[in-house]
């Protein structure tokens, strides 16, 4: 497996070699002060030597042996959890399988819940799992974040009544992943007895898909995640140091072209694009992970993200000829299993001239065209291609992906690893709802002044 990063469909934007070497000598920077630990927010880089040690672990086989008897015993799997909690398991799920994993023949059905306050959501999901022996994994780190608290009361009332309140069966459809040592939900599982696993308290949510927060619920659909986990630790071992040309290490490269792109050519738009519809998810893990890491101190490439070619219908007009403000990275896949041709049998039919092409290089032709036409339209186009779509490539995007973030982090000068901005909706919402306590009093008053509410 090696990640290939093309600069073909750059355009006329493509840095000088004195840009370059200015260029290698941040992102070397910013690599050694994540290497060292030196950069802001050090205590959080648990993912960084994460994936070949824990594959050792005692944690890992716990998750395996867990996910076979949920397998085994239950009927489908609800995970209940937002932001880094959900998106990464499914983005993985669904990257690997299908976006229709659930359908699939002899698939254990995966849901997700908690990642929404929409009262039509909560009927549609209690309407899939309706008839099914479910079970529940709730993931969050201290049990009170609102969205996912409220839909693990709704559906564990709905466990309970499956189970007709026989405690002993209930225990066995409950998995908690959580803080080790404190927090609301740690003390309920533990009343309970219910089987815990860890959020790591040196890797952030967004980081977190290679640890129990994802790999549970990845295992369950039935992916390898000895596979995953392994094309990570292939990727950590190849993108370690800094020490080859630029050029020479994608990973390092990459985070130096964003760097370029947003504060040279002062593009304001990462548009991630796909031409998988599988990786759709994906991409709302990376708007996470790069909006997340970036967004703060007023900097920051705004994350985007694209299904090509269903995209290029209605967002490709103003890629192409709207405002100057969007580069594209696009990430593909150069091996695909699927021998699909398209059989046309009447040379008379206007199509006849795909005639006996495989889809899957029609998909590549379009590829290649689109990102020609963005790159003479100034919207420049990096290409990421993987080996394959399957669970060692996956492993080895999601480690490439974390630690250019965090190496683009550093570059543009802030912290990757922390969120402030986000208890901001947070503290409105909680004032707003009622929660007790003297700082959301204070809040609350002040809002009904600014809003007359």
């Amino acid at each position: 497996m090696a990640l290939q990063l093309s600069t073909e469909y750059t355009g006329e934007t493509f840095p000088s070699q004195a840009d370059l070497r200015k260029l290698a000598k941040q992102a070397g920077d910013a690599l050694q002060a994540l290497e060292n630990g030196t950069g802001a927010g050090a205590q959080m880089r648990g993912w960084l030597h994460h994936a070949n040690g824990f594959l050792q672990s005692a944690e890992y086989k716990r998750i395996v042996e867990t996910a076979n008897e949920l397998r085994k015993t239950t009927q489908a799997l609800l995970v209940i959890g937002i932001g880094g909690s959900y998106l990464g398991a499914r983005a993985v799920i669904e990257a690997v399988r299908s976006q229709y994993a659930n359908q699939l023949p002899g698939a254990y059905p995966v849901f997700f819940a908690g990642n929404t306050m929409s009262a039509a959501e909560y009927a549609n999901i209690g309407a899939l799992l309706e008839g099914k022996d479910f079970a529940i994994n709730i993931i969050s780190k201290s049990g009170q974040t609102l969205e996912p608290a409220v839909a693990f009361r709704h559906f564990y009332a709905k466990l309970r009544a499956n189970c007709g309140g026989d405690a002993a069966q209930i225990r066995r459809r409950v998995v908690v992943t959580t803080d080790s040592e404190t927090g609301d939900l740690l003390a309920q599982a533990k009343a309970n007895d219910w089987k815990r696993f860890v959020v790591p308290g040196d890797i952030g949510g967004r980081f977190s898909v290679l640890s129990a927060v994802g790999l549970l619920p990845i295992a369950c659909a039935g992916v390898d995640i000895a596979q995953l986990l392994g094309g990570a630790a292939a990727a950590e071992e190849a993108y370690t140091s800094a020490g080859a040309k630029l050029e020479e290490n994608p990973c390092l490269y990459y985070a130096a072209l964003r760097y370029y792109y947003y504060a040279i050519e002062c593009k304001s738009v990462e548009l991630f694009a796909f031409y998988e519809p599988s990786m759709a998810m994906f991409g709302e893990w990376l708007k996470q992970l790069f909006g997340e890491s970036e967004g703060k101190e007023k900097k920051g490439l705004f994350p985007a993200s694209v299904v090509f070619c269903t995209d290029l219908h209605s967002l490709g007009q103003y890629v192409q000829d709207g405002e100057r403000i969007l580069f594209e990275t696009v990430v593909g896949f150069q091996n695909d299993p699927n021998n699909i041709t398209v059989e046309i049998d009447d040379p008379g039919d206007p199509l006849y001239f795909v005639q006996g092409k495989q889809i899957s290089d029609i998909n590549a032709t379009i590829c290649r065209a689109t990102s020609m036409a963005h790159a003479a339209g100034d919207c420049p186009t990096l290409m990421l291609q993987a080996d394959a779509r399957d669970a060692v490539s996956i492993g080895w995007l999601i480690y490439f992906f974390e630690k250019a973030c965090a190496v683009s982090g550093y570059m543009i000068g802030v912290n990757p690893f922390d969120q402030p901005g986000i208890e901001s909706y947070k503290n409105n919402m909680y004032a707003l709802l009622g929660k007790a306590g003297k700082q959301y009093d204070k809040i609350r008053a002040a809002l009904q002044d600014a809003y007359q509410i």
